[in-house]
């Protein structure tokens, strides 16, 4: 069994276990361990762009330098974390500057100088497992399910330093939901923002964009969407009018594995 060094962040350990408990229990079907690195600490949720702010950077790189002293690749799970940890390690393989700042400041044995590969979940499950394999392994398919995949702003942007899929026309959730049974819906707001960000600030205007994209995916046939942000997750559900029920993409793994009940007890 492959281990990976595992970054579930702070929303799948308080608010939305569940969606962790998913996403290890799938990977440990799929002959993935997932091992989280000591002491990790919270990424920052957002991922400031000033040169000169280092601080805000630095527990994203202890936790990509605690992967590459393990010599493992790091995974996470959450798109917020992993728009973080990935524009991080980018700017830290292509800024000497900030790079020279951060390793002053930390100290470490060893300079880190972006070594780690990092993976989203969904990129172990296409690169590294393969759809095909994971289609191999379904138990439970959901046949008969359109689902529409809702990627939102951090998955897929800035997307020279994610580099997961092309930003305005990406497969790699549509691919999923093909390797899980069901049918993927295409629809006009799937990459668009869902106003989560803003929730607190303009509670209407979060409102106003999680109707737009929810509305969408109904028009074109949707039984249900999902997501691969917990912010997003929360959004839709909360936010939204429309009539249509959001998972996040670990649980509907789970249950295409024939996971979902056993990792409930």
């Amino acid at each position: 069994m492959e281990t990976f060094t595992y970054y579930p962040g702070c929303t799948l350990r308080t608010k939305a276990k569940d969606l962790d408990v998913y996403a290890r229990s799938s990977a440990q079907a799929l002959g993935i361990k997932l091992e989280e690195p000591a002491d990790w600490q919270c990424c920052g949720g957002a991922y400031t762009t000033a040169k000169d702010e280092i601080a805000t950077k630095l527990s994203a790189v202890r936790t990509l330098n605690a992967a590459k002293e393990l010599g493992r690749p790091l995974v996470t799970v959450c798109s917020a974390c992993h728009n973080v940890i990935k524009q991080t390690n980018y700017d830290i393989s292509n800024d000497e500057d900030m790079a020279a700042k951060v390793n002053n400041y930390l100290g470490l044995a060893e300079p880190y100088s972006g070594e780690t590969t990092v993976y989203h979940y969904l990129e172990l499950l296409r690169d590294v497992i393969g759809f095909d394999e994971l289609a191999k392994k379904v138990t439970n398919p959901l046949k008969g399910k359109k689902i529409a995949a809702y990627y939102g702003c951090l998955l897929l942007r800035p997307s020279k330093a994610m580099a997961m899929d092309d930003p305005e026309n990406p497969t790699i959730m549509e691919n999923f939901i093909k390797a899980i049974g069901a049918e993927p819906v295409i629809y006009a707001q799937r990459n668009e923002c869902c106003g989560g960000y803003i929730t607190l600030e303009d509670k209407s205007q979060a409102a106003k964009r999680s109707n737009a994209v929810m509305n969408s995916a109904k028009d074109q046939g949707a039984d249900m969407v999902i997501t691969a942000c917990p912010l997003c997750l929360y959004n839709l559900k909360k936010n939204s009018e429309v009539d249509l029920p959001v998972y996040y993409f670990t649980e509907l793994l789970a249950e295409a594995l024939g996971l979902k009940e056993a990792s409930n007890e």
